[in-house]
């Protein structure tokens, strides 16, 4: 996740009810706020060195860097489970709060909860052990070598479930769902299974009817090369042009696409090969959407748990609000196409109709990244039902490719025995640890199809307003209903605010349909 640019003064709004520092009728909310201030500022300094240790830093100094953020990793934890907190938590629960303090109490009692399942060595050795796993998983990845990656992936995995175990003890959730909860309070694997059930049993066959109709659509592929330089420049147009604030942010490269940071200072990256320019740019848009949601982020509340995002899928559902819902729509392409001459040089598939219809074809891939929004769900569906077994200790990591292989065939398809690299080595979750976050991409469309179906609802001219260039409405309505929320209510609530109900995975196929074979 990461950011870039927007106009002057959007900041400007008026202040949320209540604020986060109080009068001295509330002493022990203050000391929390104040405490939590500190870890933000600590949080701030790791989430860069994170970023400059996947962009920038030399390969000789990953041992300590990875040293150094482990120590940052045990102090923070200490922090968080600072036994004078209890008491300040009962106390405060005491005073009179306003409703917003009582939503950033409720934050930082959970946060409590969490730290104090988990002892200070084991935060220590999972940071050490998930620096050593990404920085080897960079040059194993591309070697296809899964045998040599499987090595330095056991002791992370091994963590992981002494990490799910102590949680579960905790939170009375299974192991999976405890550490599913972190990424998205409140899901379940229940849940899961029921809403990707539903979708296992329409995906395959809208998939083949949507191939077989585009089939009869023919589309002209761009002629490369694509000089990298000019990527990067059209990368960055087309950021600006989303409104990213470049003031307060940066882009550039890394071996997997992300975004980071704080709100003043958003760090997104992206990728580039000279033979395709598309992935580079939707990734770019992908990660932007991002960038905005965290620029955008309560200035009033910064520092406090209540200023954060409120959850991975809420944050996916606005990566995938600008590269799905409005990037896949003809004004994007519209808006788009004169840039690629621009970039690139004039030739006949950058027509805005012909622009259109590759970014929104479908073809069935092994790379998550490069999926389109059809095949998407078919991934993540994947990841999750290995993810799961993984960590309840049913299946093993020997046992992933053998189980990665024959899901890809149910799923999509596709052979990708021995591929490794193009297989369960394309992520960099698992080795950073990330077990219960695959699902949040595909919840986060869901949302996505849902907030733009309560926009159309709350601007009838919404598809005209963006095939002409206008994109004002999309951002002014995201950062009004959710990017200004930020944390202040929970999931469910945020979502039937802003768009009348919770979660309904309906918004989803009907998008899909509507889109693809109306």
């Amino acid at each position: 996740m990461s950011p870039p640019g927007r106009p002057k003064g959007e900041f400007r709004r008026a202040k949320p009810e209540g604020t986060l520092m109080s009068s001295t009728a509330t002493p022990a909310y203050n000391e929390l706020a104040r405490h939590y201030t500190r870890l933000h500022h600590f949080q701030h300094l790791g989430s860069i060195a994170d970023w400059d240790q996947a962009v920038h830093m030399p390969p000789k100094g990953n041992e300590a860097r990875a040293a150094a953020l482990a120590e940052l990793a045990a102090l923070m934890h200490r922090m968080r489970t600072d036994t004078t907190l209890a008491e300040r938590l009962a106390r405060a629960e005491q005073e009179p709060l306003s409703d917003h303090q009582r939503a950033n109490l409720r934050e930082i009692r959970r946060d409590w909860h969490s730290a104090n399942a988990l002892p200070t060595e084991l935060v220590q050795r999972r940071q050490l052990a998930t620096s050593r796993c990404e920085h080897a998983w960079r040059w194993l990845r591309p070697a296809n070598d899964w045998q040599g990656f499987v090595a330095h992936w056991k002791p992370v995995l091994a963590i992981a479930r002494e990490e799910a175990a102590l949680l579960s003890r905790q939170s009375g959730l299974s192991k999976y769902d405890a550490l599913l909860d972190r990424y998205e309070p409140g899901m379940t694997g229940v849940a899961l299974d029921r809403v990707f059930g539903a979708v296992r049993q329409w995906l395959p066959d809208l998939i083949q009817r949507v191939i077989e109709k585009q089939s009869r659509e023919p589309v002209l592929e761009p002629v490369g090369p694509f000089v990298l330089e000019a990527q990067r420049a059209l990368c960055q147009q087309v950021v600006r042009r989303l409104g990213f604030d470049f003031e307060a942010g940066r882009l550039d490269t890394s071996t997997h696409p992300f975004s980071g940071g704080v709100p003043e200072d958003v760090r997104m990256t992206t990728r580039y090969r000279e033979d395709r320019f598309l992935p580079a740019l939707m990734g770019t848009v992908h990660e932007t959407g991002h960038g905005r949601y965290e620029q955008n982020r309560p200035r009033e509340w910064l520092g406090q748990p209540v200023s954060e995002a409120r959850s991975m899928a809420i944050h996916e559902s606005q990566s995938l609000s600008f590269e799905m819902q409005l990037g896949g729509h003809p004004g994007f392409a519209q808006a788009v196409a004169p840039l690629l001459g621009q970039a690139f040089g004039a030739q006949p598939a950058f027509e805005p109709g012909n622009l259109h219809k590759l970014l929104t074809r479908v073809k069935r891939g092994l790379i998550r990244v490069d999926a389109d929004e059809l095949t998407y769900p078919a991934h993540i569906i994947l990841r999750y039902e290995i993810e799961r077994p993984l960590i309840e200790g049913t299946i093993e990591a020997e046992d992933v490719p053998a189980l990665w292989d024959a899901k890809m065939q149910e799923l999509l398809g596709l052979e990708s025995r021995d591929n490794f690299k193009d297989g369960p080595l394309q992520d960099v979750h698992w080795p950073e640890s990330l077990f219960g976050y695959f699902p949040c991409y595909s919840l986060g469309a869901m949302y996505a199809a849902q907030w733009f179906a309560a926009m159309r609802r709350a601007v009838p001219d919404l598809d005209a307003r963006i095939s002409a260039g206008d994109w004002a409405s999309v951002f002014d309505w995201l950062r009004n209903k959710i990017w200004s929320q930020a944390s202040r209510w929970t999931t469910d609530e945020l979502a039937v605010r802003a768009s009348g109900e919770v979660l309904n995975p309906a918004f989803f196929k009907a998008h899909l349909e509507a889109r693809y074979l109306a």
